[in-house]
């Protein structure tokens, strides 16, 4: 289900898919995130296969009458603070949406679905 806006010169709509992108990008730049567990294996498959990266892999999200809520499914680096790593992305992902898209997100769950070696320790 969009998201809808209406606005007095008309309505805007905002596919699911879109939130989930500009939530994904937002959210693999925070540090100690070193990638998105995937939720649609099919989906991630032939974007792999097309080699297409899928910005919005991991993300799930509720579009229901005014509200949003966005599930992130995240891979966090060996030696972070689990914690911090998530509420640095649950901020940064609510602070994209609503400053690029306009919407007000009112819960950003975050699920911690692996802990990885990253090279740099």
């Amino acid at each position: 289900m969009p998201k809808t806006i209406e606005t007095p010169l008309g309505t805007i709509s905002i596919a699911e898919d879109v939130i989930a992108t500009v939530a994904g990008m937002a959210a693999i730049d925070c540090y100690g995130l070193v990638g998105m567990a995937s939720r649609k294996q099919v989906k991630d498959s032939l974007s792999e296969l097309l080699g297409r990266d899928n910005p919005g892999r991991g993300v799930v999200v509720h579009v229901s009458d005014e509200r949003v809520e966005v599930d992130l499914y995240i891979i966090v680096s060996y030696g972070t603070n689990i914690y911090e790593v998530a509420q640095n992305v649950r901020e940064k992902v609510r602070y994209f949406l609503n400053d690029s898209i306009g919407i007000e997100v009112t819960r950003v769950n975050i699920f911690v679905q692996g802990v990885r070696v990253t090279s740099d320790m």
